[in-house]
């Protein structure tokens, strides 16, 4: 990938965040840029770490491993966004800082059985379905409490909020009433868990509703290194 294009796609970007964060009397250093770097080769993650950018998302378990080793050499902090199957857990706790796809209990008890103990706990995140769509995964916002009592007990990972993506609508209000939904959930969720902090919400095509509704994480792969390859 061109380094110039790059450049300005990142600042193009912390300028969305920034005007974002003042129309919603938000600090943008409040709201990180997490660069979603599935099917992205090694290089364009270098180059990104070059103008600033430490936080990468992986989707595919294969290709990121790879790319994981290919960067020791840079301090990086690796986000697991992507659907988990039960044979992918132990890869996935000895390997990320984060996982933003936990939606079963099933999923938690393993990452957590499986978290080497050398390391710090697993961060996570529970993907919740907030448009109830049968294409995607995440929990119902009706099982989220549950799920978020078990997951907090489990001492090799560290509950600190949750993830959704929300049906594709180009309206703005259909945008941020789904975000809103998903803000009530977390709120409600932190008067029996005080420590939540993080909403994993809003891309490219929609963070500026995410970031008005209280995103702390947006995801963003298009609008940074270009459409993806696959």
């Amino acid at each position: 990938m061109n380094m110039q294009p790059l450049g300005d796609n990142i600042a193009k970007l912390r300028e969305r965040v920034r005007l974002s964060a003042e129309k919603s009397q938000r600090c943008a250093d409040d709201i990180l840029l997490l660069a979603v770097s599935k099917t992205r080769p090694a290089d364009d993650i270098r180059a990104a770490h070059s103008y600033g950018l430490s936080e990468f998302g992986e989707s595919y378990l294969q290709e990121a491993l790879e790319k994981i080793d290919d960067l020791h050499d840079l301090d990086l902090v690796w986000h697991f966004i992507g659907p988990i199957q039960s044979n992918k857990t132990r890869a996935i706790a000895s390997h990320f800082h984060w996982v933003h796809s936990v939606d079963r209990v099933k999923i938690a008890r393993r990452l957590n059985e499986q978290r080497p103990v050398q390391l710090p706990p697993l961060q996570v995140c529970l993907q919740v379905n907030i448009s109830g769509e049968t294409s995607k995964s995440g929990v119902t916002p009706q099982q989220l409490p549950q799920l978020a009592q078990e997951v907090s007990q489990l001492p090799h990972l560290q509950l600190r909020g949750l993830m959704a993506i929300p049906s594709a609508s180009p309206d703005k209000e259909h945008q941020r009433d789904a975000f809103a939904q998903l803000h009530t959930a977390f709120t409600q969720l932190r008067s029996q868990i005080p420590q939540l902090d993080t909403l994993s919400m809003g891309m490219s095509g929609d963070m500026e509703a995410a970031i008005a509704e209280g995103s702390t994480i947006v995801r963003i792969g298009t609008a940074l290194f270009g459409p993806r390859n696959r």
